[in-house]
C-alpha cells in the first residue's frame, strides 16, 4: 500500500520531469515552448469566457425564476409512473447545462434520501455517466471554431438518455 501511495505522490512530478527531459533531448527550447503554449491558452480562455459567463448566467436565471423546478415537477409526474424517483429529474436537466450546479443538487439528494439509498445511487450514477452537453458544445466548439455540428446535439441527447436509463436500471439492482 505504501508503494502505491508513493507512486501516487510522485506521478505528477515524474510526468513534468519526463516532459522537460524529452524536450531537452529533442533539442527544443522548453521554456519558450511553455510560454508560447501559455499565451495560446490565455487567448483561448478570453475567447471562451463570454460563452461561459452566458451559460452560467442562464442556469442561474432558470434556477432563480423557478422555471427549472416547475419543469422538473411536471416531468417528475411523468416519470413517477415508470418507477423513477422525481428527485432525479432536476438533476438530469441541470447536468446538461452545468456540472457544478448538478453537484449541488446531488448533495441535496444525499441530504434528503441518503447516499446509500436507491435514489442516491441513481443520482451518483447519472452524474458520472452523463455529460454537460450544452456547456461542452458551446465552449469547445467555439474554442475549436467548429461551425458545422450536424448531429452532435441529437447524439449527445441520445447518449445522455442512455446513460440516465442505465443509471436508473443499475441503481434499482443495488
Amino acid at each position: 500500500m505504501k508503494v502505491l501511495m508513493f507512486l501516487s505522490d510522485m506521478m505528477i512530478p515524474l510526468v513534468i520531469f519526463y516532459i522537460i527531459g524529452f524536450g531537452i533531448l529533442m533539442k527544443r527550447k522548453v521554456y519558450e515552448d511553455f510560454v508560447r503554449g501559455a499565451k495560446d491558452g490565455l487567448k483561448t480562455v478570453f475567447s471562451v469566457l463570454p460563452t461561459l459567463i452566458g451559460l452560467m448566467l442562464g442556469v442561474s436565471i432558470l434556477r432563480a425564476s423557478g422555471l427549472l423546478e416547475q419543469t422538473a415537477r411536471l416531468l417528475g409526474l411523468l416519470v413517477k409512473g415508470w418507477g423513477v424517483s422525481p428527485a432525479l429529474v432536476p438533476l438530469v436537466i441541470v447536468k446538461m447545462f452545468s456540472s457544478s450546479a448538478a453537484v449541488g443538487l446531488l448533495l441535496d439528494i444525499y441530504k434528503e434520501y441518503g447516499a446509500d439509498s436507491t435514489v442516491g445511487y441513481g443520482a451518483s450514477l447519472i452524474l458520472s455517466s452523463t455529460e454537460t452537453i450544452f456547456y461542452t458544445m458551446s465552449v469547445y466548439f467555439m474554442a475549436a471554431k467548429v461551425t458545422k455540428t450536424r448531429w452532435t446535439l441529437a447524439g449527445s441527447l441520445l447518449a445522455t438518455a442512455a446513460g440516465v436509463a442505465a443509471s436508473i436500471f443499475l441503481a434499482g439492482r443495488m
